[in-house]
């Protein structure tokens, strides 16, 4: 860990800004992700882990087991990013759950089926940001680093 608290990603490189300021302390943003394709899981965990300044503290393949892990005290939690097509349940129900039980944190959707429509539903549940899995990796990359320049709790709409 360095002096400003950021942790160092698997290069070994400390994640810097890109809001213009290189000496923006940059800190870690703990997140939980919902995703119930396992391919998919270990990539967005690798280039999250890689790209941003991201630490990855749990995950689950559908709405129960998320909204359980959301409802129990223990981990913090920064950042939920949550697929809408599960396994068992909706990405809605925990966009529902993850506002009520962890208001602090951002929740970002991430899904094969970003339509203008589905997005709409999204953000009207309480969803940050949508993006899409198939085309939109640098964008979410891009919000996760503006998060991690914010003050803990200071969401982004």
């Amino acid at each position: 860990m360095n002096p400003r608290g950021a942790t160092a990603n698997a290069t070994g490189a400390t994640p810097r800004a890109r809001n213009g300021d290189p000496d923006a302390p940059v800190r870690a943003l703990d997140a939980y992700v919902v995703e119930d394709n396992v391919i998919v899981l270990e990539s967005l965990i690798a280039a999250l882990e890689e790209l941003a300044p991201v630490h990855v503290v749990g995950t689950a393949a559908d709405e129960r087991v998320a909204v359980d892990w959301l409802h129990a005290d223990g981990e913090r939690c920064d950042l939920v990013i949550i697929d809408i097509f599960l396994r068992t349940g909706s990405g809605l129900g925990v966009i529902a759950a993850a506002r009520r039980e962890r208001p602090g944190a951002a929740l970002v959707v991430l899904s094969n089926y970003a339509t203008d429509e589905m997005q709409a539903r999204c953000l009207a549940s309480g969803a940050d940001r949508v993006f899409d899995k198939s085309r939109d990796i640098d964008q979410l990359v891009a919000y996760c680093l503006s998060l991690a320049t914010r003050e803990p709790g200071e969401r982004s709409h």
